[in-house]
C-alpha cells in the first residue's frame, strides 16, 4: 500500500485568504496542537511574504521564525519555506551574496527544506539557488510553476524537471499556484518525471479556486506523488487550499496509506485559527476569498493573488466610477470590471510571451492588465504605460520567457531603445552586502545571531527601516483601529446611505494587496493611508506633466502622472535633487511607487528646482504638484 504524506501550508493558508499572518505568540501557541493532529510530515513555516508581514506589523521576523520552527524541529516534523530563486524572499532580484546568505540564515533558524521556484521557470535561476542552498545544508526542492498554455506542455515541464534534477535538486514540487493544471495532464507530467527518476520525491501544491484540485490530487498521487500540500478550516477552499480531512478521506477510500487525523486536536486548532481571525486577521480577509471561482480557469491568475485582488476590488471600482461619472461615462459594476480584467489578462498573456502567472510575473501581467483596462475605460489606449519592471521581464533581464513576444511588443521595445538580454540574470544584480553592513554600522544596529539582522535589512531594506523606526507598528495599529471602527474584511459593517449628489471628484489613491503573499503596497485608485514600502522594483518611465503656474509665466509645476507614494530616490546609491539644483529636460526628479513599481518622474523642461512640494514617502494623488521649477 503506497504511503502518502501531508504538508500543512500554514503560511500560504493565511496569505491566500487575506493580508497578514498570526503574530509570533499566536504561532507558538498553536504549534503544539498542529503537532498533536498527528497527520503532518511537513509544515510550511516561512517564505514569500512571511518576513515582510512580520516587519509590517512591527515584529522581528527572525525571532518569530526561530520560535515558530522550534516545536516542529523538536517533534521531528520537517519545516519548509518558499523562495523565489533570483528574487529571494521579495518581489525583485536579489544580489548573489544576499541569496547565499539567505540559505545559511534560514537553515540556522530551523528551516529544513527550501522550495525554489522561478516565476519564469528559468532553470538557471533555480539551479543557482540549488547550489547556494546545498552549500548551507538545506534540502532543495525545485518547483515547477504550473500553468496551462500552448507552450506549457507535458514535455515542457518534464524537461524542466530533468534540468533541475541534473542541477542538483533533491526533490520536485508541482507548484500549481492557480489550480488550473488539468488533472490528467498533471498526472502525465508526474509519470514522465518518475520514469526517468523514480527515487526523486515529488510534492504537489494546488489552490482550490478554479475547482480542479481534488481531482488533480487523486491523479498525481496515482502517478507517483508522495507529498500533498493541504490546508484546514476555517481557511481551506476558496482562494486557499483543499482541506486535509477531504484529501485524507478521498485517498483512504482509494486504497492509499494515509495518516489518521486526531479530530480533537483538529477542532482545537480550527478553533484557535478562528480566534486569530476574530482578534485581528479577519479584518483583512474579504468574504469573497472564501468562494471558489471558475473564471480563474481562463485568466490563470493564482489563488493567493486573486484573494488580495478581490479584497480591494470594491474600492478600486468606486474610484474608477467616480472618474467615469465626472466625465459623463457609464459606470461599471464589480462583475463588469472583474470580467474586463480577466479578459485583458487572457488577451495580453500570449502577447507578452506566456510568463508563468506566479509571483512576481502574475503581478506584472495583472498590473499591466489593470493599467490597460483603466486607461481604456477612460478613453485611452492599451499599452499607454508599461512599467520598467515589466520591460525587464519582456527583455530577459529576469529570465527567459517561455513564449515569443508579439510583433507589436517588439516594435515598442525597438522604439524605446530596449534590447533583449540573453545572459544569466544574476549578472545584472551585483553584490551589495558591504553597503548594508555600512548602514548597520552607521545606525549602530546589532547584526544578530548568524548575522540574521543584517540579512533582514539586505533582503527587505525599506520594511526593515520602517520596523526599526517604529513607523511600521504605528501604521499597522492605525490601519487596524480604522478597520475595527469602520468594519473590514469578514467584519464589514453595513454602509450608510450615500447622498444623491456626490462632491466633485478629487484625486484619490488606494492601498491594495496584489501579491497574495500579504505585502503592504500602494496602488492607484483608493483612499487609504500611507504605508511602508516594499522597495526596489524598477521604475516605469512616465514623464511628468509640466504646467505653467497662472501667477508666473517662468514658473512650472511638475505634477504626478498617477497616484501612489512619492520618493526622491529608490536606492541608496542615488543622489536626491534639492532646491537650487539645475535640471535638464529628461533628468530624473523622483519616483511614484504604485502597484509595486517605481514610476520615474522626469522633468520635461530645463530649469532650477524652486520647491519640492511633497515629503519623501508621502501619499500623493494624480495631478498633485510634486516640484516647482523656475525655467530659464
Amino acid at each position: 500500500m503506497t504511503k502518502i504524506k501531508f504538508s500543512l501550508v500554514y503560511r500560504d493558508m493565511w496569505q491566500s485568504a487575506g493580508k497578514y499572518m498570526p503574530r509570533v505568540d499566536q504561532l507558538t501557541s498553536i504549534a503544539p496542537h498542529i503537532i498533536e493532529m498527528g497527520c503532518f510530515d511537513r509544515i510550511e513555516t516561512n517564505g514569500g511574504g512571511f518576513e515582510q508581514i512580520n516587519l509590517l506589523f512591527g515584529e522581528n521576523p527572525n525571532k518569530a521564525l526561530r520560535e515558530w520552527t522550534r516545536p516542529f524541529n523538536e517533534a521531528g516534523i520537517q519545516t519548509h519555506m518558499l523562495d523565489r530563486s533570483l528574487n529571494g524572499l521579495r518581489m525583485q532580484p536579489v544580489p548573489a551574496d544576499v541569496r547565499k546568505m539567505m540559505y545559511k540564515v534560514k537553515k540556522a533558524q530551523g528551516t529544513d527544506i527550501t522550495r525554489i521556484f522561478c516565476g519564469m521557470n528559468d532553470p538557471r535561476n533555480i539551479i543557482d539557488s540549488i547550489r547556494y542552498a546545498k552549500e548551507a545544508g538545506m534540502v532543495t526542492q525545485a518547483a515547477l510553476s504550473i500553468t496551462f498554455s500552448e507552450v506549457h506542455t507535458v514535455d515542457y515541464f518534464i524537461n524542466l524537471a530533468l534540468q533541475v534534477i541534473e542541477g542538483g535538486a533533491d526533490e520536485i514540487c508541482l507548484k500549481d499556484m492557480a489550480g488550473i493544471g488539468r488533472p490528467v495532464w498533471l498526472g502525465k507530467i508526474v509519470t514522465g518525471i518518475k520514469e526517468k527518476h523514480p527515487d526523486i520525491p515529488i510534492q504537489y501544491h494546488s489552490h482550490s479556486g478554479p475547482g480542479f484540485a481534488m481531482a488533480s490530487i487523486l491523479e498525481v498521487v496515482r502517478a507517483g506523488v508522495e507529498y500533498v500540500d493541504v490546508g484546514m478550516e476555517p481557511l481551506s477552499w476558496g482562494t486557499g487550499h483543499v482541506d486535509v480531512l477531504a484529501v485524507q478521506a478521498m485517498l483512504k477510500d482509494a486504497g492509499y496509506d494515509v495518516p489518521e487525523v486526531n479530530m480533537d486536536a483538529y477542532m482545537k486548532t480550527r478553533s484557535m485559527n478562528q480566534e486569530f481571525m476574530e482578534d485581528f486577521l479577519g479584518y483583512f480577509i474579504n468574504p469573497v476569498n472564501r468562494h471558489m471561482n471558475s473564471l480563474l480557469i481562463s485568466s490563470g491568475l493564482p489563488g493567493g493573488m486573486m484573494g488580495s485582488l478581490m479584497a480591494d476590488l470594491e474600492k478600486n471600482l468606486k474610484d474608477l466610477n467616480k472618474w467615469l461619472k465626472k466625465h459623463n461615462k457609464p459606470k461599471l459594476t464589480e462583475d463588469q470590471l472583474l470580467v474586463r480584467l480577466f479578459q485583458e489578462v487572457e488577451y495580453i498573456w500570449p502577447l507578452v510571451g506566456y510568463p508563468p502567472l506566479v509571483t512576481p510575473f502574475s503581478q506584472y501581467v495583472k498590473n499591466l492588465a489593470v493599467i490597460n483596462v483603466t486607461q481604456m475605460a477612460k478613453g485611452g489606449d492599451r499599452w499607454s504605460m508599461i512599467p520598467d519592471n515589466v520591460w525587464d521581464m519582456l527583455t530577459g533581464k529576469l529570465g527567459k520567457l517561455p513564449g515569443k513576444l508579439a510583433p507589436e511588443i517588439l516594435e515598442m521595445a525597438k522604439e524605446g531603445g530596449k534590447e533583449i538580454f540573453n545572459g544569466n540574470p544574476q549578472e545584472l544584480y551585483p553584490d551589495k552586502l558591504d553597503e548594508f553592513r555600512k548602514e548597520m554600522n552607521q545606525n549602530g544596529w546589532e547584526y544578530g545571531i548568524d548575522e540574521e539582522e543584517l540579512f533582514e535589512l539586505a533582503m527587505h531594506p525599506e520594511q526593515y527601516r520602517n520596523y526599526k523606526s517604529g513607523a511600521a507598528r504605528q501604521s499597522f495599529e492605525e490601519e487596524l483601529h480604522k478597520r475595527r471602527e469602520q468594519g473590514g474584511g469578514l467584519y464589514r459593517k453595513a454602509k450608510a446611505p450615500q447622498p444623491k449628489e456626490e462632491p466633485a471628484q478629487q484625486p484619490s489613491t488606494m492601498l491594495i494587496d496584489v501579491n497574495g503573499e500579504s505585502f503592504r503596497v500602494t496602488v492607484s485608485y483608493d483612499d487609504t493611508q500611507n504605508v511602508p514600502q516594499t522597495g526596489g522594483t524598477a521604475p516605469v518611465e512616465v514623464p511628468a506633466a509640466a504646467q505653467p503656474v497662472s501667477s508666473g509665466g517662468n514658473t512650472l509645476e511638475i505634477t504626478s502622472p498617477l497616484s501612489g507614494n512619492f520618493y526622491l530616490t529608490k536606492e541608496m546609491s542615488e543622489k536626491p535633487v534639492k532646491v537650487g539644483d539645475m535640471v535638464k529636460k529628461g533628468d530624473v526628479l523622483g519616483y511614484i511607487e504604485a502597484m509595486k513599481t517605481y514610476n520615474t518622474i522626469r522633468s520635461d523642461q530645463e530649469g532650477v528646482v524652486a520647491e519640492i512640494v511633497q515629503q519623501t514617502g508621502a501619499e500623493v494623488y494624480e495631478d498633485d504638484v510634486l516640484f516647482v521649477l523656475n525655467s530659464k
